[in-house]
């Protein structure tokens, strides 16, 4: 499944130009490439050891055999979890049109997931249209609706945009982990350490019922509230398991 929807525009973007096409792959170094194989091979190894519980996965695995398409949204700094438990779909992430997005993109694709690039600034109508053509190709797409730059745990309502215009619907999921290591960044970015428990929450797919994009971003802060929520209990179970 899954990274970015801050870098969806708002229901009417300026237009500009540049916008009629999202941006590609950004050049790097061989250094950023080494990192980048390197990373992703220890994420790999690491995730072997982690010990996965989810919760109402049942109507989200039923709407996937069906091969229902949809947008799957967590919070930024959860990626390494569902990177690592939803590798080798057929799914798409939408990352920033920057090095570090094209740092995520490749490592990304280590585990099987297609990139959609895009910016908020440039190329933005181009990555929303990347995003619906990919939704309606028949991709499942992930999205941080906090990425790429934050702030932390908002909302962002480029995510719900693209489920209207494309007519799909929206599924959240939270993780939380038993032990982790948090790093100084933005998002406190999360990585579980060895061994761990991780409890994954899902929401059920979500029925986009929204007749105009601004209709669908008014509903972010209904969106925000349900995701908090679902990490809550992710936290709580997480917490009482053994």
């Amino acid at each position: 499944m899954r990274d970015d929807p801050r870098e969806v525009p708002d229901p009417a973007p300026t237009p500009r130009p540049d916008d009629d096409v999202a941006p590609g792959p950004v050049p790097l170094d061989w250094r950023s490439r080494a990192t980048v194989a390197g990373g992703a091979a220890i994420i790999r190894a690491l995730s072997a050891t982690w010990r996965f519980r989810q919760l109402n996965y049942e109507p989200v695995g039923a709407f996937r055999a069906r091969r229902g398409v949809a947008i799957y949204a967590f919070w930024h700094a959860q990626m390494l979890p569902f990177l690592a438990l939803h590798r080798d779909t057929h799914a798409a992430v939408l990352v920033s049109a920057h090095r570090d997005g094209e740092r995520i993109a490749q490592a990304a694709a280590r585990f099987g997931y297609r990139a959609i690039r895009g910016s908020t600034s440039r190329g933005a109508a181009g990555a929303l249209r990347g995003l619906v053509r990919g939704l309606e190709d028949g991709w499942e797409v992930v999205v941080t609706p906090d990425g790429p730059r934050g702030p932390a745990e908002q909302f962002a309502p480029g995510t719900l945009v693209a489920a209207q215009q494309a007519g799909v619907p929206v599924v959240l999921m939270a993780a939380a982990a038993h032990r982790a290591w948090r790093l100084g960044s933005w998002d406190r970015f999360m990585i579980p350490q060895p061994w761990t428990r991780i409890t994954v929450a899902y929401s059920e797919p979500l029925p986009v019922t929204w007749e105009s994009p601004r209709e669908a971003a008014a509903a972010a802060t209904e969106f925000q509230s349900r995701l908090v929520a679902l990490n809550a209990q992710a936290r709580d179970d997480v917490a009482h398991a053994r």
